[in-house]
Formats: structure tokens, sequence, C-alpha cells
């Protein structure tokens, strides 16, 4: 199941993008905790305790226990982490507060398990999808959902329906989703050459915050300005 980690944290009041920077500038990330019915606080956490959990890539399925300088703690998971386009900078931080017993949605990785024989014939394993949704409750939140590809022979294509299932564990991706793929060699270079030559030909956009992880609903969302 799901690691466990601590986490302290402290309740702030100043908001806007001047009071964001500034936390930045000591070594604090500007964070949100909400859900389960609770009111929206405001709060801010080390980016040094942070940072391990954040860049691991795991941080959805890990529950941590913040410890809040108002003395409460609240069991949480990191649903939406906001980095900066192009600089090493996590821009802010949202906390879903989770209970004992209430089932919560989330995103786990998926870990491929074994050797397929196409591999060995040279076949190329493409991974299509590294992530998928599942609902249950916080102790059953498991690190990873296993995909045992021994099986496979070049030319077939593994899914979502071919996880490896666990109790307590509810899969809500589309069962018929591709998760990966055996292709032969001469296909695999094909598309690359291609994806090289869309990717050479786009136009220069404008670079934009990116989210790592899940967003929430949009009644949910708050701005860093309000917060």
């Amino acid at each position: 199941m799901t690691a466990r980690m601590k986490l302290e944290a402290q309740l702030r009041s100043d908001t806007g993008k001047g009071a964001a920077r500034s936390l930045r500038r000591q070594g604090y990330v500007p964070a949100v905790i909400y859900g389960s019915g609770e009111e929206t606080r405001s709060c801010q956490v080390e980016w040094k305790q942070v940072e391990r959990l954040v860049m691991s890539g795991s941080s959805e399925s890990t529950i941590i226990d913040l410890k809040l300088d108002d003395g409460s703690t609240s069991s949480v998971l990191i649903r939406e982490v906001q980095v900066h386009p192009y600089r090493s900078e996590v821009l802010h931080i949202d906390f879903l507060a989770v209970h004992k017993g209430e089932k919560v949605k989330l995103e786990v990785p998926v870990r491929m398990v074994g050797v397929a024989p196409g591999v060995k014939e040279g076949g190329i394993m493409e991974h299509l999808r590294h992530d998928v949704e599942i609902r249950c409750i916080p102790s059953k939140i498991p690190e990873a959902l296993e995909l045992d590809v021994s099986g496979m022979n070049i030319g077939d294509t593994v899914t979502v329906a071919d996880l490896v299932r666990l109790e307590g564990v509810e899969i809500l991706s589309d069962a018929a989703a591709a998760i990966a793929s055996l292709v032969p060699p001469a296909v695999h270079k094909v598309e690359e050459v291609e994806e090289v030559e869309e990717v050479e030909a786009a136009p220069e956009e404008e670079a934009e915050p990116e989210l790592v992880g899940r967003g929430k609903p949009a009644e949910e969302e708050a701005t860093e300005e309000e917060q």
C-alpha cells in the first residue's frame, strides 16, 4: 500500500502574487488545503521538505500527515503542482484533504513486470500510458498497479483491462485504453522521424505554467491571486 510521510506547514493570510513571490524567495511554496467539505485554507511549506516527493513522480499516491502551526494535523494528498514553464521552480501546490474510510479518486503509476519475448526478438516496447485513475479509501492506495508483459510478442498491445486487480481498488480508466504496444524496430523508427518533423514545424507559443498532477473541478479552483 501507499507510503506516508510527515510534513510541516504554516497557515498564511497574506495572498496575491507579491506575497507568493516573497515566499518563494525565502524557500517556501504557497499552497492550499481543500476538500471533504472543509473550508479552503492557505498555507506554505518549505520547499526542501517536499522537493524529493514532488520530483519523484509518486506524489499523488503518497498520503501526507500535514502538521499545521495551529496544532492541527490534516491527512492530505498532493492533488496538483504548478511549476514554472522554463525554470526549475514550483509555483504552487494544492493539497486534497482525505479522511479515514472516505474514498478518493487519484492517479497511480503503472509498473510493468516481466520480460516480453518480443523484446528479446528485437521488438520495441512503446509506453503509451504511464498512469491510471483509481478510486479507493486512503489505506488501500497502492504505490502502483502492476502489468505483466511476460506474454507479449511483437504486434501485441496491452490495455487497462490487463492490469493486476487489487482488492478494494476500483480502476476508473477506460478498460480498453492501451498502456503499451510491442512494435517492430522499423515501425518505431519511422514514427520517431515523423514526430521530430512535426515538432520542428510547430510554431512557437508563449510559455505558460505547467500543471503536474490532476486538476480539480472548476468550482474548487483557487487562483494564486485569491490565495
